[in-house]
């Protein structure tokens, strides 16, 4: 049982990657229809996941892709022509197969297909109109096979040509097993398929298609219910051969240094006579050096290229030009740039929205855009790139950009900042004003936008990945939003500060700078304590007022502390410096804490929480 479940699991995270795939094949499709290796690549997309749902008697995921392979086999045959009508049939298909993975996923019943889109794609494949063709017969039907695809099936199994859905590629007089022999024996009888076998062509006749049955649940294979479908609680990571074989050689290493050390502290007396103190520091140096790499290594098996998280935006882009009417290209860079796993997983929906937003709100209607000197088709620019430590995510348009000002007075106008706070706010402070809660331009609630939650879901999520989000935008020349990441959320460069004589850790990415506190410059705005840094109004927050554990140091330091649009002075009593940390989750009844992310353990051995730049001084 465990065999057959593990291989619905590879099955479902292979169909996945798949499915990703042909998001971005079917838009690329749209621009090239004339690319015959992409058609075959998208050809064989479906035939792949056919294949393994046939193994699986997944029927209705073999039926829809069943279907979409004909209609696909049809244009590389030249007896179809892309157009916009096929390529919606292609997305919505692929848009039913991801929801089928999703079922299985979780152990849920797997849909079955929509009727009228198989149907459709069978008649675009035959060359009839979609009014005129049958759905295939279920599995285990009867099949009615035409005189031709007889002849075809014989002269198969003869070794005469390809059967129907076979590759044509196959060399010729190729031999076939019995069990290929006998799946083509069933085909012409109408018994159905055995596993892994291909369905029998529909029958096409004149006749009206009847009105399609309610669609039914169909039960999900043995391989992927509930008891055997793999847990959300055990993700897995795929790994290469060569990183694997990278940690066993530093393990090996690492195994001699340690042994190294041994000798030299348990070693016989002359052994550690013969000890200088410069052999023990080269051991240590040694040893400290195996770690690094080894370290790194094991780092590099969670990293994931951030790809796979933007080969699905291009369909994303698509379907909400069309739904705006608007004519609109994406444009992809640093795919291969990679970021941790938990991490890519968790930009999904940010960058959904962001890319959303851009067509939304950024890209003008065609019209207008010709009206004002520019081409018809508004750019998206999703680019990702390494900086450091850290990843810059941007999403660039070329569309109407954003007025601060028309900004303030929604804010204002809506009630969700006050006249006077209003008022004092900086131009990239009035830009940070779509993230609030409840904030949207849009008069009218449509489908995309409207509602004032889509650029607040945006902000949240980052806040919890550690992320900076800056915005640059200008009327009539686009806006320009970038995210910046920790690669990793497992170890994280901080600068470790104390207060009251214990360690906290900041994540290094939110401190712009460290300075000496000098008490007699501080100012009162509002009856809040700030400095004039540079002729810049920075409000202050004592971190042991916060802990109450005492006033501000009078001899301390500042840490200039930046989160999202907030930038404020941490007053601490030491910086102690930077270190790498791994991060440990704080226990359960301490997480509804706020201006704590986590925990951790210095190398003296003390504990440290880690703080939460944002909370903190939400909090204060």
């Amino acid at each position: 049982m465990s065999n057959v479940s593990d291989i619905a699991a590879d099955f479902i995270l292979e169909a996945g990657e798949i499915a990703d795939r042909l998001g971005e094949e079917l838009v690329e499709l749209e621009d090239r229809p004339g690319d015959a290796a992409l058609l075959n690549s998208v050809f064989r997309g479906f035939h792949t996941i056919k294949g393994g749902a046939g193994f699986l008697h997944i029927a209705p995921m073999v039926d829809l892709c069943h279907a979409a392979e004909e209609m696909f086999d049809a244009l590389r045959s030249g007896r179809l022509a892309v157009d916009a009508h096929l390529l919606d049939l292609a997305l919505q298909s692929l848009d039913r197969l991801n929801a089928m993975l999703d079922a299985l996923r979780v152990g849920a019943a797997v849909p079955e297909p929509p009727a009228e889109t198989v149907a459709a794609m069978r008649g675009l494949a035959h060359g009839k109109p979609a009014a005129t063709a049958v759905a295939a017969p279920a599995p285990g039907g009867d099949t009615v096979v035409a005189d031709d695809e007889f002849e075809a099936m014989l002269d198969a199994l003869h070794g005469k040509g390809a059967a129907p859905g076979v590759d044509a590629g196959a060399a010729p007089g190729e031999t076939i097993d019995d069990a290929e022999f006998e799946a083509m024996l069933d085909a012409l009888h109408g018994k159905g398929g055995s596993p892994g076998s291909i369905p029998a062509p529909a029958a096409v006749t004149q006749a009206p298609v009847p009105a399609a049955p309610a669609p039914r649940a169909v039960a999900p294979p043995r391989a992927a219910t509930a008891e055997s479908a793999p847990k959300e609680s055990e993700p897995t990571v795929r790994v290469e051969v060569k990183r694997l074989d990278a940690m066993m050689n530093l393990v090996g290493e690492l195994v001699l240094a340690r042994n190294r050390l041994k000798t030299l502290r348990l070693g016989t007396a002359a052994v550690r006579r013969r000890a200088t103190d410069g052999e023990l520091d080269r051991a240590i140096a040694g040893l400290d050096l195996i770690t690094a790499r080894l370290q790194s290594a094991v780092m590099k098996t969670r990293m994931q290229p951030i790809g796979r998280v933007l080969s699905r935006f291009p369909k994303v882009a698509r379907d909400v030009a069309r739904q705006l009417n608007k004519d609109v290209r994406l444009e992809l860079s640093g795919e291969e740039t990679e970021i941790d796993k938990n991490i890519v997983e968790s930009l999904s929906d940010p960058l959904v929205h962001l890319v959303r937003n851009a067509i939304d709100h950024g890209i003008e209607a065609p019209e207008r855009r010709e009206r004002i000197g520019k081409p018809r088709q508004g750019t998206v620019r999703l680019s990702a790139q390494h900086e450091g430590d850290h990843i810059l995510i941007t999403v660039r348009d070329d569309g109407a950009g954003m007025d601060p000002e028309v900004l303030r007075a929604k804010a204002r106008d809506k009630g969700l900042i006050g006249p006077e706070a209003a008022a004092r706010l900086s131009t990239e402070e009035c830009l940070h004003l779509i993230f609030l809660p409840g904030f949207s331009t849009k008069s009218e609630v449509s489908e995309i936008s409207g509602r004032g939650v889509g650029m607040d879901v945006v902000m949240s999520r980052l806040k919890e990945l550690n992320g900076h989000v800056s915005i640059h935008s200008a009327p009539g020349t686009g806006s320009t939003i970038t995210i910046r990441l920790p690669l990793t959320l497992a170890i994280l460069t901080t600068l470790v500060v104390s207060a009251g004589g214990r360690p906290y850790a900041l994540p290094l990415g939110a401190v712009e700078e460290v300075f000496r506190f000098d008490p007699s410059s501080v100012l009162y705005v509002d009856g809040r304590e700030v400095l004039d840094v540079r002729s810049q109004t920075l409000p202050l927050l004592f971190l042991r007022r916060w802990l109450s554990i005492g006033t501000g140091a009078g001899d301390g330091c500042v840490v200039v502390v930046r989160s999202g649009e907030l930038r404020y002075g941490l007053v601490v009593d030491v910086v102690r410096g930077r270190d790498e940390v791994v991060v440990k989750p704080l226990p359960p009844r301490m997480r509804h804490l706020t201006g704590f992310a986590g925990a951790t353990i210095t190398g003296d051995g003390a504990i440290a929480l880690i703080l939460d730049a944002h909370g903190l001084y939400r909090a204060g």
